[in-house]
């Protein structure tokens, strides 16, 4: 079992991503990076080995939202912003479920931005899979957090003033425990992604670039194409030095004029000169540095794989443990515990 979810009941019947696959009908524009994601976790979920019924889907406003409609577990589409609050609560309240938060960049990290930061330094133990297609697509076309400087938009006509957050940096500087990003087109990336995510306690973050094809189509297109995804993707893998670019003659080296990470050519450095990733180390000031690469040089070059992977105490276990400290130190009935609480410290009578 998952640590993940280590206390979340098994099935014992086998499951297939057709069993995940609700009754009701895909309402996505063609060609949606969306539906990718959707075919991609239908078909991941059956191996977790886990009670569709312990499984819960939270999510907030977007047409990311719609995820809960589409999958046959327990789901709830709260509000804009909220779902990881929604989540915490769940998480900490019900051990035995396996919560996931689907969202979106203009719902996460605009009106939910100060929600997402708290999940994730509290290190809550649920999984946040946030859909960035750079613009806000439900509301038909504005600008979204993520939206590049100058771009146009029907919010935005003579250009977007905005410096866009970067989503990867945002998580790793509220220290999260689990951050990583992929990519919607890249099945084998993403179910492999999901399945480490699924597979740690704490709060799992994963941005996942999906295209817009209605209003932002191409966004990504630098690191589909043919021509351009050796050269745009940095795939890190832990434990390996990061190489790129066709027959992997790019690296990432140490700046020593910045103390951050650049590109280089290995010939002209040297192999020993290549950063090895190291995905599990305590401090997140080396994954910060390859996340500031996304989006420079003359293509959108995006690092994607897993930036941090690391164990802290999650916050609804610590919160789970203080309820059975209290329970035990009062030894009584829960009325008594009740009465022992509103009686304790400091009263006073009001005449």
């Amino acid at each position: 079992m998952h640590s993940g979810v280590e206390h979340v009941p098994t099935s014992d019947v086998p499951q297939s991503g057709k069993d995940y696959s609700s009754d009701q009908e895909v309402r996505w524009c063609p060609g949606c990076g969306d539906y990718a994601v959707l075919k991609a976790v239908q078909n991941f979920l059956p191996d977790l080995g886990l009670r569709r019924e312990n499984i819960v889907f939270v999510s907030g406003i977007g047409c990311s939202s719609r995820f809960p409609y589409y999958l046959d577990t327990y789901g709830m589409h709260s509000i804009h912003g909220r779902a990881p609050a929604i989540a915490t609560g769940i998480a900490t309240s019900r051990e035995d479920l396996s919560v996931w938060v689907v969202t979106g960049d203009g719902d996460a990290l605009s009106i939910g931005g100060n929600h997402l930061i708290h999940a994730l330094r509290r290190n809550v133990n649920l999984t946040i899979l946030l859909f960035n297609n750079r613009i806000y697509g439900l509301t038909k076309g504005q600008y979204s957090p993520t939206s590049e400087p100058g771009k146009i938009t029907k919010s935005t006509p003579m250009g977007s003033v905005d410096h866009p957050f970067n989503p990867v940096a945002l998580a790793l500087g509220a220290e999260g425990t689990f951050v990583a990003r992929t990519v919607d087109s890249d099945r084998a990336h993403l179910t492999s992604v999901l399945t480490a995510a699924a597979a740690h306690r704490g709060t799992s973050f994963v941005e996942i670039y999906q295209n817009c094809p209605i209003f932002n189509d191409g966004a990504f297109d630098d690191l589909k194409g043919r021509d351009t995804t050796a050269e745009a993707v940095v795939r890190l893998v832990h434990g390996e030095p990061v190489r790129f670019g066709t027959d992997g003659r790019l690296g990432l080296i140490r700046d020593r004029l910045t103390g951050g990470v650049t590109v280089a050519e290995v010939d002209e450095v040297g192999e020993d000169a290549v950063l090895v990733h190291d995905a599990h180390s305590p401090d997140p000031t080396t994954a910060f540095a390859i996340a500031q690469l996304t989006d420079t040089g003359y293509l959108h070059r995006a690092p994607i794989g897993i930036f941090r992977q690391v164990e802290r105490p999650t916050y609804d276990d610590l919160a789970r443990a203080q309820v059975r400290q209290a329970e035990e130190e009062t030894d009584g009935a829960p009325a008594d515990r009740l009465a022992a609480l509103l009686g304790g410290g400091d009263t006073w009578t009001v005449d």
